[in-house]
């Protein structure tokens, strides 16, 4: 991690997402430039922005959730603090008249909007690297812009984006509206599983919210957003199917995980997931799991009491990787599953099809699935 000295800035040529870099963007790639205020702001700057970590790979633990968005919450901060420089700075791409400018907090949100929207609405996703640890995102100010200039945005709630909130009140706005998950679904601050989109009940929901409020902001085109909400919804019941046939199937059958990703899947599919949820969240959270629940855990790999094992591809520890090497070496199959939806090639229902789909060939052939 490299932390900016109070006598360097990182060059807006080279990091041009770097909040510090604003003061030093000029003509050549915004098309006008920033004015230096007074030798205070920038000191005001350096010290507030010049401290966030620069953007690197990591390759340490996972850190906690609780430490995970401490470092949102400064971002806020100083977004509330150079609000006049940053409001300078420019918009996104540009969008063509009429369009809607929508964000999804997550891929699979901006995947769903997008279904709605069609040619009516220009879409961005903040969090889409399934390669990347969400808990760990960082923000950054072209995702701040994104946020202030949307029309409509789409976030998950239940603290797993709670960045999102954060930069919504730094960039308050009476033209956004905001379809928060959480709130769609009426859960509590306590839920203990934010992976909501799992829930084969979730996503209908958002998607007939989404046209309502597409329909608000263009009524002229209310006929053509009912009609591609329409075809979403019968799209959505081959994934009805699917889980109904599994079920039927497969119902009552024990699998083990590492984190509570896909947890509401499995219980649609009539799964039993034996993994203790207190190690689950320690996962979740980056707490190392107490011996006795790891213990736990082997014990249903190394004797085979589970028929699946499903693990987190985009968040890894030595804890979970012991665990999937205990169970490639004990015969249990492998399931990966994720928190944004892999892209290219998938939307959101091929991507829930594909994990059904890969839960199925273990079942039936024990065949891992270690990426779909």
């Amino acid at each position: 991690m490299k932390l900016l000295r109070t006598d360097e800035a990182p060059d807006p040529a080279q990091d041009p997402d770097h909040l510090s870099a604003l003061g030093g963007v000029s003509r050549r790639t915004h098309g006008f430039s920033v004015p230096v205020r007074d030798l205070i702001l920038r000191i005001i700057l350096t010290m507030v922005v010049g401290m966030i970590p620069l953007r690197t790979p990591s390759a340490g633990p996972v850190i906690p959730k609780t430490s995970r968005f401490c470092r949102n919450a400064v971002v806020a901060t100083s977004l509330v603090l150079v609000g006049v420089t940053l409001s300078s700075c420019g918009s996104p791409a540009a969008v063509s008249s009429g369009v809607i400018r929508a964000v999804g907090a997550e891929n699979q949100y901006a995947n769903v909007l997008a279904q709605i929207g069609g040619r009516y609405v220009s879409v961005r996703a903040i969090m889409s690297n399934p390669s990347t640890d969400p808990h760990t995102f960082e923000v950054s100010t072209s995702v701040a812009q994104l946020i202030s200039t949307a029309q409509l945005v789409v976030q998950n709630g239940v603290g797993y984006d709670a960045f999102m909130n954060r930069l919504e009140s730094a960039s308050p706005s009476s033209s956004r509206d905001v379809i928060d998950v959480q709130t769609l679904e009426g859960l509590s601050n306590n839920t203990k599983n934010p992976h909501l989109w799992y829930k084969p009940s979730t996503m209908p929901r958002v998607a007939k919210a989404i046209a309502v409020d597409l329909t608000k902001l263009q009524p002229g085109h209310a006929r053509y957003f009912a009609t591609r909400l329409s075809v979403f919804s019968k799209s959505v019941n081959s994934l009805t199917v699917a889980v109904a046939t599994f079920k039927k199937k497969y119902k009552g059958v024990r699998v083990a995980t590492t984190e509570p990703v896909a947890d509401y899947l499995l219980q649609a599919l009539g799964l039993l997931n034996v993994t203790p949820f207190r190690f689950q969240a320690d996962v979740m959270n980056g707490i190392d799991p107490s011996p006795e629940d790891i213990a736990f855990q082997q014990d249903l790999l190394t004797h085979r009491k589970v028929r699946v094992f499903l693990y987190n591809e985009q968040v890894s520890s030595p804890v979970t990787v012991s665990l999937q090497s205990l169970a490639k070496s004990s015969g249990v199959p492998i399931v990966a599953v994720y928190e944004t939806m892999p892209t290219p090639g998938y939307d959101y229902q091929s991507w829930m099809l594909a994990e059904i789909a890969a839960l199925t060939r273990a079942l039936s052939t024990s065949r891992s699935t270690v990426r779909i």
